[in-house]
């Protein structure tokens, strides 16, 4: 499999006791795709996750993305090169597992303002209008969307069958989620984004 892939790949697998199934965690800067009938789940502050799926075919995957903090996000702008990177690396993984581009549809979730530090730059406004401005681009229909509020989210999608539940999580218990971010928006602006996605 190609470097790019594999990198960005998610490998936290573990058994999900409440759903019975294989479930995939996608922690931020991931993605996971699949082909079989598992759970892909996330957890998203001012992140934003895709979830995609071939409706006709059941392949689908998710990613958890943030564009880099350079309060902008045309699609010309450095910190949309994340995004795009985000969105691309997932979109063409599917069309490799045999997806079909006119069957895509997306689910899209997060961009919550759960950051005081980055609440200032918009950062959640910002990934949410970048997400669907690349999705009405490429042609993608958005089928169900949860954006924005001041809520984290936990995310549990099933891409064989399209189902999504949200949970919103009114209460944190710990400081997990707001680390995570922090540390991921501080790789954004030190590491240059690598390597280049074939476009299909």
């Amino acid at each position: 499999m190609d470097a790019g892939y594999v990198e960005h790949l998610a490998g936290n697998r573990y058994f999900d006791p409440t759903f019975g199934s294989e479930a995939v965690k996608v922690l931020p800067g991931e993605y996971f795709v699949t082909t079989t009938d598992m759970l892909l789940v996330t957890v998203l502050g001012s992140c934003v996750s895709a979830c995609i799926r071939d409706k006709a075919k059941g392949i689908g995957g998710m990613n958890h993305f943030m564009l880099a903090d350079s309060g902008e996000a045309s699609p010309n702008s450095a910190s949309a090169r994340y995004g795009t990177y985000a969105m691309e690396i997932l979109i063409n993984h599917l069309i490799k597992l045999g997806a079909r581009r006119d069957s895509l549809e997306a689910k899209i979730f997060g961009g919550g303002r759960v950051m005081a530090a980055l609440s200032s730059s918009n950062v959640g406004e910002r990934n949410c209008s970048f997400v669907l401005d690349f999705l009405r681009t490429e042609g993608i229909p958005v089928s169900a969307r949860d954006l924005l509020d001041v809520y984290p989210r936990k995310v549990y999608f099933f891409p064989n069958t399209g189902r999504v539940l949200v949970k919103k999580l009114t209460r944190m218990h710990n400081d997990t989620l707001v680390k995570r971010e922090r540390e991921y928006a501080a790789r954004l602006t030190e590491t240059p984004i690598g390597g280049e996605i074939e476009l299909f």
